[in-house]
């Protein structure tokens, strides 16, 4: 059995190992190939391109600066799946590059058999695009609830499996106690995130420091490269804050700190699941956020509140992104009082929600059950 898989970024990598290692302890001779990370390339033990540190661009300006990179790789992964027909192909996230490939896949051979997991989230910013989608597409795997209604009602057979960050993280949790001066600075990991967001929560932290003289801050990095660019905001912006920055260690982070900050993505559900009471900051460039909110058909950016239908995590998005409103509602979620106790409430039912553990076993099922 051949089967070809496509990721772009670093958690596609994650969730597409986890998939890979579930079919083959489900079913032996599997011969992968294909594109994503070095997770799924560890596990691939053959032709395997890992491309994520180029391919995980954030924004519109990025992706035309990275337009001729982009271009050449999806000629040569359309052409290497082509030549070689798999069994299927297993599309991750990533909807930019993966629709486009679904769409010329299906041209160019109506007969391959195309998967897609984790669902792109059209749902948020074009939901005209599932009726295509359903004629593209063999089966929708998704990992949120509410999205399985809306791919089946144009007809796309679709599988929900759970969160796989129920699996990815519950080993990951600590008996510990939370230090009630220690407040996370979770700016992202992306350079333009960094520049935009951490000065935010930098700038935030001293208006805390004024208030709560007793508190301390930490950040965790996602390389050496950032964590040198974080130390000079902080050095230019507030060199005397108490404020250490390690390399790695977030989810340890998420779980000893009383109370955050974070920026949009992945680590808004992770915290929440450490359950760790958090605003949500965020700002991107102005032409980016411009085309985005046109496009966006959400009323809130972070999972979470899309998950309750409401604002259950409190959303600092660009010009509302102001140090001394982040800091008092930071400041609320920190001390033990009514505020806190209505977040971590909130945050269990949101947690309910997303089904339980095993999700890369089912998928691994629903994959091997619709090749046959």
């Amino acid at each position: 059995m051949k089967i070809f898989l496509a990721a772009g970024e670093a958690s596609g990598d994650a969730r597409g190992a986890e998939v890979m290692q579930a079919l083959i302890e489900s079913r032996s001779g599997i011969e992968f190939t294909g594109l994503g990370g070095p997770r799924m390339k560890a596990i691939a033990c053959s032709s395997f391109h890992d491309w994520i540190e180029r391919a995980g661009v954030i924004g519109f300006i990025d992706v035309l600066k990275n337009y001729g990179f982009f271009k050449k790789q999806f000629n040569a992964t359309l052409a290497d799946i082509l030549c070689l027909k798999p069994d299927a192909v297993i599309l991750i996230d990533y909807p930019g590059f993966n629709l486009r490939l679904a769409s010329a896949i299906r041209k160019a051979n109506p007969a391959q058999r195309i998967i897609y997991y984790i669902s792109p989230q059209v749902w948020a910013w074009n939901r005209g695009r599932i009726p295509k989608m359903a004629r593209i597409i063999d089966l929708m795997i998704c990992i949120f609830p509410f999205e399985k209604p809306l791919y089946e009602r144009s007809g796309l057979r679709t599988v929900f499996v759970g969160h796989p960050m129920l699996d990815s993280l519950g080993v990951l949790k600590k008996d510990v106690k939370r230090d009630e001066n220690l407040i996370a600075l979770l700016p992202g990991s992306r350079k333009r995130e960094i520049k935009k967001i951490f000065p935010v929560m930098i700038q935030a932290a001293v208006e805390i420091l004024e208030k709560r003289p007793g508190s301390h801050f930490e950040s965790a990095a996602t390389s050496n490269e950032m964590r040198e660019r974080m130390l000079e905001i902080l050095a230019r912006l507030a060199p005397g804050l108490p404020c250490e920055i390690t390399v790695g260690g977030a989810y340890d982070l998420m779980q000893r700190a009383s109370a955050g900050m974070v920026a949009s993505g992945t680590a808004t559900l992770e915290a929440a699941f450490f359950r760790l009471p958090y605003v949500l900051v965020y700002r991107v460039a102005w032409l980016t956020y411009f085309i985005g909110r046109r496009l966006i058909k959400v009323q809130w950016l972070g999972m979470v509140n899309i998950l309750a239908g409401r604002e259950v995590v409190p959303e600092y998005l660009q010009d509302r992104a102001l140090p001394k409103p982040v800091a008092d509602k930071v400041m609320q979620l920190a001390q033990d009082g009514p505020a806190r106790k209505q977040f971590l409430s909130e945050i269990e039912k949101v947690m309910e929600l997303l089904g339980e553990t095993g999700a890369g076993r089912r998928a691994a099922k629903a994959i091997l059950d619709e090749i046959g």
